[in-house]
């Protein structure tokens, strides 16, 4: 029997938090509606990071938020081991009609990590049924994040995150990531660089093109400060790879649904990998759900090179929970009617323009945008890195704007229903955070 007991903030243990610092100065949200959050004491807070990365088409949208209570109300769970239920096979094909035409199977999971592991495991029995067994190895990338799981953290490239943890998977290597490779303030995609995915052919020289299953990259960087890459580097990945028989995975967690002004990355760039993982607008946010879209070639390779019975020994019991399914209907439903990708795409030049007007600001020594992506990066303190842009969050905070911080870099990512107003409040509010912060 639950022994009755006092709410306290230390009962929570949080991830990816300073607890002690922010437990002494709680930041809590107690409900949210279109671009704001709202605190427990009513102030109004504008989401320039759509949540984290995720609530791409704003908070509390009633269409989405019926269907979830519809489900519920209807079929609050059902196992998809063996068995199943309509919603996520509508959702599966509604995807079809979304994602680059060869994407036309999806596996769903909960999460991005998870999602990022459970790509690496199909490109592992891909390999496999194909005859090519000695494709174990995967390749990541420098300033690379995929997630929390210990495959992600292995072909993840973000060193505290590596470091924490020392058991990773064996025979994993990575590209040198693109950060630098043309100038800083640079507007959009840089015009040098492209040569950073010939890391491949050196890898594949190395190591040995028999052994490597997989690449995975993010098409932009998003957790590590906003990285475009160069133009025509994911190209030249790609071809690589094709050449080599190495699977293509682009994590999408971040660029999908919308973020860059299409409905993925490998949309706007015009590169179909053969495995893209997705989550976060998915659905939202309003329901957990995480995917993998398999190019048709790697679901067929498996289906016919696997023994008979259980092709694919993986999954998870929420893999296409019902509230999940109805969240993600409803979430494309509401992409689709407001024209919510073309929006972005519309948006993006004015973005673009707010985010570099901060180039001249103290401290800033580089911006970056690409889509409704943009980041203002700082000069780190010395011995101190990463204060200067916590001290920079918090004013942002208390003057009723949430960013994002990682490193020195703020990053921004608002829903895409921001208007231009809400966009030079952004601009006008972390300005003067900036000027105030030593």
């Amino acid at each position: 029997m639950d022994t009755p007991v006092v709410n306290s903030l230390e009962a929570f243990f949080m991830g990816f938090t300073a607890n002690r610092a922010f437990k002494a100065d709680p930041k809590l949200f107690a409900r949210a509606k279109g671009m704001f959050y709202y605190t427990p004491d009513g102030r109004e807070v504008l989401d320039a990071t759509s949540g984290l990365w995720c609530v791409n088409a704003g908070h509390g949208r009633e269409k989405i938020i019926e269907a979830i209570r519809a489900q519920a109300g209807a079929l609050d769970y059902a196992p998809t081991f063996n068995l199943g239920h309509p919603l996520i096979f509508e959702l599966a094909s509604r995807l079809r009609g979304v994602l680059p035409a060869d994407l036309d199977h999806t596996f769903f999971c909960n999460s991005g990590s998870e999602a990022v592991d459970s790509a690496l495991k199909i490109a592992l029995a891909y390999q496999r049924a194909i005859g090519q067994g000695t494709r174990t190895r995967f390749i990541g990338r420098e300033r690379g994040y995929h997630g929390v799981g210990f495959g992600g953290i292995s072909v993840g490239g973000m060193v505290a995150n590596r470091r924490t943890f020392g058991a990773q998977l064996p025979g994993v290597d990575h590209l040198r990531h693109t950060h630098g490779s043309f100038p800083a303030f640079t507007r959009g995609l840089g015009e040098t660089g492209a040569e950073l995915a010939d890391d491949l052919e050196r890898l594949v020289g190395l190591h040995g093109a028999e052994t490597i299953a997989a690449v995975i990259v993010e098409p932009v960087a998003g957790s590590t400060g906003v990285l475009p890459p160069p133009k025509g580097y994911l190209e030249r990945l790609r071809e690589i790879a094709t050449r080599h028989g190495i699977l293509l995975i682009f994590d999408e967690v971040i660029t999908g649904f919308g973020r860059l002004g299409a409905a993925t990355a490998a949309e706007r760039f015009d590169v179909t990998p053969d495995l893209m993982c997705l989550a976060k607008g998915i659905t939202n946010a309003s329901v957990p759900m995480g995917a993998v879209a398999c190019h048709a070639k790697v679901y067929e390779g498996i289906m016919s090179g696997a023994p008979a019975g259980i092709e694919l020994f993986h999954g998870y019991t929420y893999s296409g929970h019902p509230l999940a399914a109805a969240a993600g209907l409803a979430t494309l439903d509401v992409y689709r009617e407001e024209g919510l990708f073309g929006r972005a795409a519309s948006l993006e030049g004015y973005f673009e323009d707010a985010i570099h007007s901060l180039k001249d600001a103290k401290n800033v020594i580089d911006t970056r945008n690409f889509g409704l992506m943009g980041a203002v990066e700082l000069a780190p303190r010395e011995g101190a890195p990463g204060a200067r842009a916590a001290e920079v969050f918090r004013r942002c905070f208390d003057s009723g704007l949430l960013t994002r911080y990682t490193g020195d870099t703020i990053a921004m990512s608002p829903p895409l229903i921001v208007e231009t107003t809400d966009i030079d409040v952004m601009v006008t509010k972390l300005a003067a955070a900036i000027a105030a912060v030593d």
